[in-house]
């Protein structure tokens, strides 16, 4: 007979109590943890000024943001670009969801965590400056090459935009080409472009009339100050006291100075 404390008659007995306590994981466990760890993604749909949106995410942040397809087509997509797969969810997470709508709302401040793995440093640098540019307003690409200290990278802030994972969290939309035409857009093109910028209250069309005519800055002569045509200090200037320049050194040289606000000199040397 064994001894009480024989090594082989506890591990019996350890095993034992053991097999006792074995049962099958809840179906949706393994999902709910890859995704927190961010060893895969959940993803669902939310509406937007440009039609029904597939949004993913895990445990570190949103990873992606897409027009809507089917399941499937949307997961064999998502693998191909992250290597991580996807799972459907009923809705978005309701904090994160009324995050993503404060957002789209104009709220700069709200914290919304991205999962950017797999891209670059200099594209991240893109898309935080882009993060900057508030609703309604817009900005050069020359402008975020500028401030991000790589003003001859202006191609290459435009191929960042490009590849933005996740638009309208961060707001490519609100770049614009260095002369001042709407440009491209990685969410369903130059017309999808338009019709968000519409909902955030500024005029494309007239954006580019401005372009086509050579305006790239505008001043108010009450103050002195230069802007680009969407500041808002610019859009409150009266017509009356508005003057248009067709360069930042025009405008220097008439005697205005750069606004504060949207910063003008960035990106366009004064011989612009």
């Amino acid at each position: 007979m064994n001894h009480p404390l024989d090594p082989t008659t506890t591990d019996a007995a350890v095993g034992a109590a053991l097999a006792d306590l074995a049962a099958t994981a809840p179906a949706g466990l393994r999902p709910k943890v890859l995704v927190e760890t961010g060893l895969a993604d959940a993803y669902a749909h939310i509406d937007s000024p440009i039609g029904p949106l597939t949004v993913a995410w895990n445990g570190r942040g949103v990873s992606e943001v897409a027009a809507a397809t089917d399941g499937p087509t949307f997961e064999a997509r998502h693998r191909a670009a992250t290597g991580r797969d996807a799972f459907p969810m009923d809705a978005l997470p309701r904090r994160l969801a009324e995050a993503i709508e404060r957002r789209l709302n104009g709220d700069r401040r709200v914290r919304i965590d991205l999962d950017l793995r797999g891209h670059s440093p200099f594209e991240q640098d893109v898309w935080r400056k882009a993060l900057e540019i508030p609703r309604g307003e817009v900005r050069p690409y020359g402008w975020i090459a500028a401030e991000i200290g790589r003003p001859r990278a202006v191609r290459a802030v435009g191929t960042a935009l490009g590849h933005n994972p996740v638009p309208l969290i961060v707001p490519c939309h609100r770049v614009v080409r260095t002369d001042g035409f709407i440009g491209q857009y990685s969410l369903g093109g130059p017309d999808n472009k338009r019709t968000i910028l519409r909902s955030e209250g500024l005029d494309p069309e007239g954006l580019e009339a401005q372009a086509a005519a050579g305006i790239r800055y505008v001043g108010s002569d009450t103050t002195n100050i230069m802007c680009l045509p969407t500041c808002r200090h610019a859009r409150r200037t009266m017509d009356v006291h508005r003057v248009a320049f067709r360069s930042a050194k025009d405008a220097v040289a008439a005697g205005y100075r750069p606004c504060k606000v949207c910063r003008p000199d960035s990106g366009a040397s004064l011989a612009a």
